[in-house]
């Protein structure tokens, strides 16, 4: 092993995985700000540890100064996704991106691994402004679905347990296991539709609610709290009424005496 500060090395993969962690979250933020579907569900990542650095080196025979390049994934990404249809919709996403480049892809889902094992992994090659300058950072960005992923730490916790060496019967329940899993996600995808259009609803519920009480808080600050008062307790009838429609019409009315309290106030 060599003498490198193990801190300072793995400085700029740790300032990359917290930049592609914002980038990516703020993508899935800006798609449902356009109230546009969002493929991504929720996005990790972090930096192997010095031991497992290490262990895959010696197992892959990557000398030590070779490590930059010879391990590709010490900073990782891992994207989540609802549906298997959304692992290429993110995939693109990714491709035309100009904040990093494209090195390889491992389509594990079409080509899944005799252990049951699918996602889908980018390798891209990362610029990290240092204060040395620019420095190029690989990083793995696996995309999969929840039951995917699932299945995926069950299988990194068992093969952690065995030195990777797992009995063939536990083997062979992993494999039944990643089949199980697979056809949720199957099964999932055939009410697609249906469970976009709900939870679609539910934001648009979500929404409208929030605005009408940010907008009550509004006339407030203008100090018209006569008309917050009454509109507070139209909102609270219909809220029990679950009138949405009426709802979204009151949200009209409260945003009209908004602009009307913003221009008498700009007037005095």
């Amino acid at each position: 092993m060599d003498g490198r500060d193990w801190s300072k090395f793995l400085l700029p993969y740790q300032q990359a995985v917290e930049e592609l962690k914002i980038k990516l979250k703020s993508l899935r933020t800006e798609l449902k700000a356009r109230d546009e579907y969002a493929p991504i569900e929720f996005v990790t990542g972090r930096v192997k540890r010095i031991s497992s650095i290490l262990e895959k080196a010696k197992r892959l025979s990557v000398p030590m100064d070779q490590i930059q390049t010879g391990i590709e994934d010490i900073a990782g990404i891992r994207i989540m996704c609802q549906f298997v249809e959304d692992i290429h919709r993110v995939a693109d996403m990714i491709r035309i991106r100009k904040d990093l480049r494209l090195v390889y892809e491992k389509d594990y889902i079409t080509n899944y691994k005799d252990s049951g094992y699918r996602s889908y992994h980018i390798i891209v090659e990362y610029p990290v402004q240092t204060s040395l300058g620019s420095m190029p950072v690989l990083a793995e960005i696996q995309i999969r679905t929840l039951a995917m992923n699932f299945w995926a730490t069950i299988e990194h916790s068992l093969n952690y347990k065995y030195r990777e060496q797992l009995p063939e019967h536990v083997r062979e329940r992993l494999r039944k296991a990643s089949e199980a899993a697979f056809a949720l996600d199957r099964e999932m995808s055939s009410i697609r539709q249906e469970i976009v259009d709900a939870q679609q609803d539910f934001e648009e519920k979500s929404g409208i609610v929030r605005k009408v009480l940010n907008d009550i808080q509004g006339l407030y600050f203008f100090r018209r709290f006569r008309e917050a008062a009454q509109f507070q307790l139209r909102f609270n009838e219909l809220w029990e009424q679950e009138d949405m429609w009426s709802l979204a019409e009151l949200s009209q009315e409260i945003q009209a005496a908004l602009a009307r309290a913003g221009k008498h106030n700009s007037s005095q």
